[in-house]
């Protein structure tokens, strides 16, 4: 899948917390069009969060399988997951959709793309969208220096991204686990 530009969506796992941050920024071309969109989002029974990089309408509508698919198996992230990924994939509409998805709940976090990706970190640290890369490399940084939280780390990090990015704001939401 091609860099997707218009975000940062950060997920980083430290210690029993998990914290997911993502930019409110929605830009179309070269313009900002919102500074205060919500990339995030808590789901089943604010058990999973989720945010997503690409373009909105697509994400809605995976927000609405992916949520269908941890209600199906109740709760289990890895098979709904896995799921969504293989429908992702199969299906003749959704693999036309452009969006990746970061998905976490306690134990388990994902990188979803529509090109079969389904990639569980080793470090616990994932990051997509345009300025995933630098809020990627601030978070492994201050995840190797310092001791903060998980939620401080996501949302120093995506403040670094926004420094570099320009598709990438200071407008960000933080949510934990």
């Amino acid at each position: 899948m091609a860099a997707l530009r218009g975000t940062t969506i950060l997920l980083v796992r430290r210690g029993k917390q998990v914290a997911l941050a993502g930019d409110g920024q929605v830009s179309l071309g070269d313009t900002i069009i919102k500074s205060t969109a919500k990339k995030i989002r808590r789901l089943h029974e604010n058990q999973v969060l989720a945010g997503f990089a690409g373009s909105t309408a697509d994400a809605f509508s995976l927000f609405a399988r992916f949520e269908s698919k941890l209600e199906q198996f109740q709760g289990n992230l890895p098979r709904a997951a896995v799921e969504l990924a293989k429908e992702w994939r199969t299906d003749k509409v959704l693999r036309h959709l452009h969006a990746q998805l970061i998905i976490s709940d306690k134990k388990h976090s994902f990188l979803v793309s529509g090109d079969g990706d389904l990639i569980e970190p080793d470090d616990g640290v994932i990051a997509i969208g345009s300025g995933g890369p630098y809020a990627l490399a601030a978070a492994q940084a201050l995840l190797q220096f310092t001791k903060i939280s998980a939620q401080k780390v996501a949302l120093e990090a995506l403040k670094i991204a926004g420094g570099i990015c320009i598709y990438t704001n200071s407008a960000i939401t933080v949510e934990t686990l």
